[in-house]
């Protein structure tokens, strides 16, 4: 960029650098129970920060609003936000959840928590994701573009083998031998899920040193997750022996996790299991980097995501 000054007698020319144009951001979020994960990609440096999480999606975006504020971010210079959410059953409710956050980014899109964990653990190959965290479920991809989950359920019917239902069968027990006060404690906390699920730790650590109850209770959490795991697997009828991984805070206990493993050998699938390439919410934010410069591709376009009832597939 030149300007010019006059000077007495003679023009002088400043050349000066022209200011960079802001680079483009992509953030990925990973919406979980308890928290929100956020993952940004700007000039090819990544990073990450953690809030607390509202069980009322519908508040999302009031969430996230003090992190655009506290970054500076406008809408148009988040290119895209790929929100990877708990609990959306529909692509109606997809929509509508994108809908709700299109002031936040110039492109929105939402996908399961899990489908965003097994695009992180084993990219787009055929394989089996099995998440437990807070709530759980499991998704499966038959690289083609057809997705099978089972679970997701929600804490009221069904998250098996996860921390709220390891939690609340502890509380359970307890009260049926007269504990009722820590009970009720729990059950009337500001945010009870979450309270009951911060059990998991250590109905796990109980379970370890031979509790009897927690060890039943344990074993039977890992099975449910094994079954499902089977469940997902042949109804994308994956050749074994499949590819599989994890995700979620209790299956980062790897005590909880080999029992997992071991339960699924028994109800007889064979399984390569996989360490997590990246964390869910990197994978996010690199899927909205990609759909910047790419586009969708298979994975997004066909695979609409495991979000019909039950264990159904979908393509």
């Amino acid at each position: 960029m030149i300007h010019r000054r006059r000077q007495p007698g003679k023009h002088v020319s400043i050349r000066t650098a022209r200011p960079p144009a802001a680079a483009p951001v992509y953030v990925g979020a990973d919406v979980g129970g308890t928290w929100i994960r956020i993952a940004t990609i700007r000039g090819g440096r990544v990073a990450t920060e953690t809030i607390r999480a509202d069980r009322d999606l519908r508040k999302l975006a009031a969430r996230l609003q003090p992190v655009w504020r506290r970054h500076g971010w406008s809408r148009r210079r988040v290119e895209v936000l790929v929100v990877a959410s708990r609990g959306l059953w529909t692509a109606r409710e997809r929509r509508t959840l994108a809908r709700s956050l299109r002031e936040l980014a110039r492109r929105v899109e939402v996908i399961s928590d899990a489908q965003a964990a097994l695009l992180g653990a084993i990219g787009n190959r055929p394989g089996v994701l099995v998440l437990s965290g807070t709530g759980s479920i499991l998704v499966g991809y038959d690289g083609d573009g057809r997705w099978a989950r089972a679970g997701g359920l929600g804490p009221l019917v069904g998250d098996e083998g996860s921390g709220f239902w390891l939690g609340r069968e502890w509380l359970r027990s307890r009260a049926q031998h007269g504990s009722l006060s820590s009970t009720l404690r729990l059950v009337h906390a500001a945010d009870p899920i979450a309270a009951i699920a911060a059990l998991a730790p250590t109905v796990l650590a109980r379970a370890r040193r031979g509790d009897l109850v927690a060890r039943r209770l344990v074993r039977d959490g890992q099975r449910h997750l094994a079954a499902s795991i089977r469940q997902v697997a042949r109804g994308l009828a994956l050749r074994a022996p499949i590819d599989a991984s994890w995700a979620g805070s209790v299956l980062g206990n790897r005590w909880f996790r080999t029992g997992v493993m071991r339960a699924t050998a028994r109800a007889g699938l064979r399984a390569r299991w996989h360490a997590p390439a990246e964390a869910p919410v990197a994978a996010a934010a690199r899927l909205a980097e990609t759909l910047a410069r790419r586009g969708a591709g298979r994975w997004l376009s066909r695979g609409r995501g495991p979000a019909s009832r039950g264990s159904d597939t979908h393509r």
